[in-house]
Parts: structure tokens; sequence; C-alpha cells
């Protein structure tokens, strides 16, 4: 007579680890944040399998998917999540982790840094890794919980969400244009320095597009970092294309033709539907929004700055009185903006 042993009961550790893995796409970062190595992972992983009796995991590209099987048990796992975190204090539960993020360079550094230390004031345990770069949206969720592009994404098995739109116009530095007359028409822009992306090397369709409002213009700096391309532009070296959030901190820079070249991009929040349930990307999450209202005009380059004024020095028999008021500058008001989506 064949011994019948009962299966032994499901290991809560086992469901934390699964929920480590769905969050993340891949068993290093989930290990990463259990504090566990590769090869635990993927025992833990095998163990909650037999238990099951089939797959919870299946492979797709460089990451690893949730199966009908496996979305089951994260619906537990998330349950034990919850119950160790009242346990660990209630509603006043400490949230903590590691948020892996990637975004542009912009966004990383004006909303998602300023985001996160604000966060980091109520919540000191979480932490943000922030992974930079102008590129599409990948069709693996893997190696990041979150992720930030331009333009819609196209993406499957994940979340894309709206988060605000940011407004792109061309900048020169102030001395650039005391030797170089502002063009007052588009096309006087025909021939003239540039500074943007490497065209080969964008492949942002939106950004792409943007290249439209200056046809003709001439690449005299190209980067794949927007960082570089607002120093650049200080630096002289042509005219720049450049997010008006980041330009507008300057006043050695001043916005050329808003009225005509005035390119609205949108950002666009990629994340799989697991990781949004996790209490510190939630927080985040909450952090992040509170950031884009708070700089919502600033990205749509509403903020007023003088416009340039470059007076030719009067004659020395004409030129006016120690007691007379300076010429007044004239604010930016040509630039009409549409109110944000």
């Amino acid at each position: 007579m064949d011994a019948h042993f009962p299966a032994p009961p499901l290991s809560a550790d086992d469901l934390l680890v699964l929920l480590a893995v769905a969050r993340s796409g891949r068993f290093t970062a989930a290990g990463q944040q259990l504090g566990l190595n590769h090869t635990t992972v993927a025992r833990r992983i095998a163990a909650l399998e037999a238990q099951l009796g089939g797959r919870v995991l299946s492979r797709e590209g460089a990451g690893w998917e949730l199966t009908p099987l496996g979305s089951r048990a994260l619906a537990a796992a998330e349950g034990v999540e919850r119950a160790l975190g009242r346990l660990d204090g209630g509603d006043t539960a400490r949230i903590g982790g590691l948020i892996r993020l990637s975004a542009t360079d912009g966004f990383s550094g004006f909303v998602a840094a300023p985001a996160m230390a604000a966060l980091r004031r109520t919540h000191p345990e979480v932490q943000l890794e922030l992974i930079t770069g102008t590129r599409q949206a990948s069709h693996q969720r893997t190696g990041a919980d979150l992720e930030v592009v331009v333009g819609r994404p196209q993406v499957r098995r994940a979340r894309a969400i709206h988060l605000a739109d940011y407004a792109l116009g061309l900048y020169a530095s102030r001395d650039w244009l005391r030797e170089h007359p502002a063009p007052q028409d588009p096309e006087e822009l025909a021939g003239q320095p540039l500074v943007y992306f490497i065209e080969s090397m964008l492949h942002v369709d939106s950004l792409d597009d943007a290249r439209r409002a200056v046809p003709g213009m001439q690449d005299a700096v190209a980067s794949t970092n927007v960082y570089v391309h607002v120093d650049a532009t200080r630096g002289g070296a042509g005219y720049g294309l450049l997010p008006a959030f980041l330009a507008d901190q300057h006043e050695d820079l001043v916005r050329v033709l808003p009225d005509e070249i005035d390119e609205r991009l949108p950002y666009w929040l990629i994340a799989r539907p697991e990781a949004l349930n996790q209490p510190a990307i939630a927080a985040f999450l909450d952090a992040l929004q509170s950031r884009l209202a708070e700089v919502r005009p600033h990205l749509l380059g509403e903020r007023q700055s003088p416009a340039p004024h470059f007076p030719a020095p009067a004659p020395p028999s004409h030129r006016p009185p120690a007691s007379r008021s300076p010429p007044r500058a004239h604010p930016r008001g040509s630039a009409h903006w549409d109110d944000p989506e």
C-alpha cells in the first residue's frame, strides 16, 4: 500500500518572492530587493509552483510575466503583504523599499528627483534609482518598476497613464543675440546652427517631429542629453530647441519666436499593473502628481520673464542724462499659451 503524505502548506515567504518578481520582472532585481541571490529566488518560485501544481511565471523576452495561475497567486501574495503591514504598525506602518524609474533626463531632474525628496521627508525608507535616457517605451517591463517616456506609448500587459504636457521652444543666449540679429520669421532660421538631439540616434517620434518646426537648420551641437543642449545654447553654440521648464530657469537664455515655435509634447507613465499596488510606488506616484501640479505652468512655458533688450549705445552728444529712468524691459507677452489638458 502506497503511503500518501499531505502536501506542506503554502509558504508566505514564497508568495512574497513571487510578488517581488512580478513587480520587477526579473529574478535578479527581486533578489536585490529581498536580499536573496538568483538561485534562492528561482528555488522559491519552483517550490511555489510545486505546491500550486502549475507554472506561475512564463518567460517573455528578457523578463518574466505572470501566468493566469500566477495572477491568482499574486492576489494572495498582496494579501500577505497587507497583513504584514498591519502587524508592523497598523495604518501608520512605515513605507519603504526600492523603486526603479526609467525616465528622460529633464523629467528625472525637474520632476522625479524633487518628488522623491519630498516623499522621503515623510517616508525616509523609500529609495529611488533613476535610469536616465531618451528612448521609446520598452516592450518588456524589466529592470524598472516605472517608465516615463515622451509621446504616447504602444504597450501591452502594462498600464499607460498620461502625466502632463510640456513646451519645447527655441532659445538663444543673450550674448549670441547681441552678435546675431534675432530672426523675425522661422524661414530666417534656414542654415542657422541648431542645438538638439543626435538625429540618427533619436527614436522618439514626438521629439523627431518637433524638428519640423525649425526646417533647414544645421546641427551645431547634438547630444543625447538635454542638459548638454541647455549648456551648449548658453555657451553660444547656436539656437537650442529646449524644454521651456529647463531653459526658462536661466536669465541668460531668451526665447525666440515664441508664437511660431511652440511644440507641445506629452509625458506618459508606463507600469506593470501589479507594481501600482506596491505601497512605496503608490506613495511615489502621489508625490509625482503633487510635483507636476506645482510645476505645470513651468512645464508649459508660462513663466513670464523679461524679453531681450539690446539698445544701441547713444552717441555722446545725445547720451541721456543720468537722472532719466532706464529703458523699461518688456515682458515676453507675445506668446499665448493654452491651458493643459
